[in-house]
């Protein structure tokens, strides 16, 4: 333990570490209170301000999740992305460079899970079909817009004649569509390529904390 830090300074410094380690970026401010149990983010806060007065920490107020320890050299750019709702909706999904629904949530990505992309968008998956590809319900996916994807492609799919939003593996058989659960309790969906309009390609998901 860090001479004259308090148990619970110690402990949010001990996880910052820890986090860093494994996740190679900064955790939250809100990440902080819940994984050392804190009451309040204010709470937090004061406690990282503490430990940078100190010089046990590094921070850039300008940018999210701008927390270092020293000589734990550059971080992987944190970036945001707008969740524009759930991928089992009854409206096509409102895709950038659309205007963003009012009050819209964002979560915060790596560069890494974004691959680049500097339109990215995240939807909350709803359901199990795609649970043997470790997205569950709840889990957030963060796509690409676009209209065309490849046979195997993870995508968000528009079914016209349904009027619903689907996320499934794309296959083309034939004349059909195939739309793959990745579910081994469900069965494919078959339909014509003219019910089908593509509308993200999925590029990394993440496991919901609830």
């Amino acid at each position: 333990m860090a001479e004259g830090l308090s148990d619970k300074q110690q402990r949010i410094l001990d996880f910052v570490g820890a986090f860093l380690t494994e996740h190679d970026y900064p955790p939250s401010i809100r990440d902080i209170q819940q994984g050392c149990d804190i009451s309040s983010t204010s709470v937090v806060d004061y406690n990282l301000k503490r430990l940078e007065e100190r010089g046990l920490i590094h921070r850039d107020r300008e940018i999210s999740r701008a927390i270092q320890l020293p000589g734990s050299g550059t971080r992987r750019r944190i970036l945001t992305v707008p969740v524009l709702g759930k991928i089992a909706a009854g409206l096509p999904i409102p895709t950038p460079p659309e205007v963003l629904p009012e009050g819209y949530e964002e979560v915060e990505v790596t560069e890494d899970q974004t691959r680049g992309r500097a339109n990215a968008f995240a939807l909350r998956v709803e359901g199990t079909s795609m649970i043997d590809a470790l997205i569950n319900d709840g889990d957030l996916v963060i796509l690409e817009p676009t209209n065309s994807c490849d046979d195997g492609d993870m995508v968000a799919v528009w079914l016209k004649a349904e009027n619903e939003t689907t996320l499934k593996k794309f296959f083309h058989e034939g004349s059909r569509i195939r739309l793959q659960p990745m579910n081994s309790t469900m069965q494919p969906f078959y339909t014509s390529p003219d019910n089908v309009e593509v509308q993200g390609k999925v590029l990394s998901s993440i496991r919901s904390a609830w």
